[in-house]
């Protein structure tokens, strides 16, 4: 029998998750993006990660099974194509993940190797070895990767808190940036909303808890009480961190440092230890959440494979695990080494937007054996597609290769999907 969890666990895997390393990743390309807005950007994205997150509550109440997603999905739309390409996408979608959270912890430790006065390192070698290290972690023992996470929850959450105690006092002392908050440096309405989804995949990890969901104690009760408390904090922790950022730096600081802007941000008030500080704490975080989805990934991976949507060779196990997780980490690799963050954040947000919409669409249609209100469903997941065409249209403009790589992505995951069910036809 499986050890129940509390309350509290299930509201630390959801905000580990989300504060994995994609606040880390994301921040300063959410800047570069929306300027004084940022924190409006992180909200917008926010609101439908919270909306998002009332389906997922009902959903995982009703179907507590492990599987989370890939079990909504089955549950709604059986085992056929579009079912497999979605469960699909979710997997390459994890691996965006990963190469999203390598490339955050290549560019934190090649500032840590700086600041020992090395200039010329090369970020790739972070990248790939991270992720080949937490690979043989995995490998070596499940249980390591579960305490190196639980470990890191308390370290990033205390550290970015206390960031946000002395940003903010710092911001009571040195208030010469502050007015970059003011609403004329905001950007436009259109440009708020798309930089508000390429960063969405800082928001993506609560649906981990679904996966948890049924070992929850007082499921009844605590299902929807674990959902809102960690998206509701991940929110206003994000906010406040985007506030004390934009108010702290000019943007050209921020612009020259968009890749470990945290730790920049640190500096005015608590100077060299504030920067050193936050850099060891992206790369914990970035660490852990590497850890966290090759194990979830490889899950998932496996999952699919035994129903049938991957080819039966995703069952296969080396050194007693599942041989998708050498794959899905050999993947990432590839990935965090051809393209560049912006890219590699929208082919995360589009992947996860798509999988949130359908997940919502399950809830709406489902509504009555849930026992949900069907316009909050509803609400999530035009929401959700709106926010998906307006990446989509948004960054082709500015990012043509993300945009590119992302569809690339999601018609791949279905004709793959396709090719594979018509070899067993």
């Amino acid at each position: 029998m499986s050890k129940k969890i509390s309350l509290k666990d299930a509201i630390s895997i959801g905000i580990g998750g989300m504060v994995g390393g994609g606040i880390f990743a994301v921040l300063g390309l959410a800047v570069s993006l929306a300027k004084g807005g940022t924190p409006i950007a992180f909200l917008i994205a926010g609101c439908i990660a919270f909306l998002t997150a009332y389906s997922y509550a009902k959903l995982s109440k009703k179907f507590p099974e492990n599987g989370g997603t890939v079990h909504f999905v089955h549950e709604h739309f059986g085992n056929g194509l579009f079912a497999g390409g979605i469960n699909n996408l979710l997997w390459i979608s994890y691996i965006v993940m990963l190469a999203l959270y390598a490339s955050a912890f290549g560019s934190y430790g090649a500032e840590i190797i700086h600041l020992t006065g090395e200039k010329n390192i090369d970020i790739r070698i972070f990248q790939t070895a991270i992720i080949l290290l937490a690979l043989m972690i995995n490998y070596l023992s499940i249980k390591i990767v579960s305490e190196i996470e639980s470990f890191a929850v308390v370290i990033k959450v205390i550290i970015l808190v206390g960031f946000i105690i002395i940003g903010m006092y710092g911001l009571s002392i040195h208030s010469e940036n502050i007015h970059q908050l003011s609403p004329k440096n905001w950007e436009n309405p259109l440009l708020l909303l798309s930089g508000g989804m390429v960063i969405f995949v800082a928001y993506e990890g609560f649906e981990l808890i679904a996966n948890s969901i049924s070992d929850l104690e007082n499921k009844e009760k605590n299902t929807e009480k674990a959902y809102f408390a960690a998206v509701g904090f991940v929110i206003l922790l994000y906010i406040l961190i985007a506030i004390v950022t934009v108010g702290a730096l000019p943007f050209s600081e921020i612009k020259s440092a968009k890749d470990y802007v945290l730790a920049k941000a640190a500096e005015p008030t608590i100077g060299h230890l504030g920067f050193t500080i936050i850099t060891l704490t992206a790369m914990i975080s970035t660490f852990s959440a590497i850890n966290a989805t090759i194990l979830g990934s490889g899950r998932v991976n496996y999952d699919i494979a035994q129903d049938k949507e991957l080819p039966e060779y995703f069952c296969h196990k080396f050194w007693g695990k599942p041989v998708g997780f050498i794959i899905t980490a050999l993947l990432s690799v590839a990935l965090v080494n051809l393209f560049d963050l912006e890219s590699i954040s929208t082919a995360g947000s589009a992947g996860f937007l798509l999988i949130f919409a359908t997940v919502n669409y399950i809830g709406f249609k489902k509504h009555e054996q849930i026992n949900s209100n069907k316009w909050i469903h509803l609400t999530a997941g035009i929401l959700c597609s709106l926010a998906f065409a307006t990446l989509i249209i948004q960054q082709f403009q500015q990012n043509t290769t993300g945009v590119l790589v992302s569809l690339g992505i999601i018609v791949t995951c279905f004709v793959i999907e396709y090719l594979y069910k018509k070899t067993l036809s």
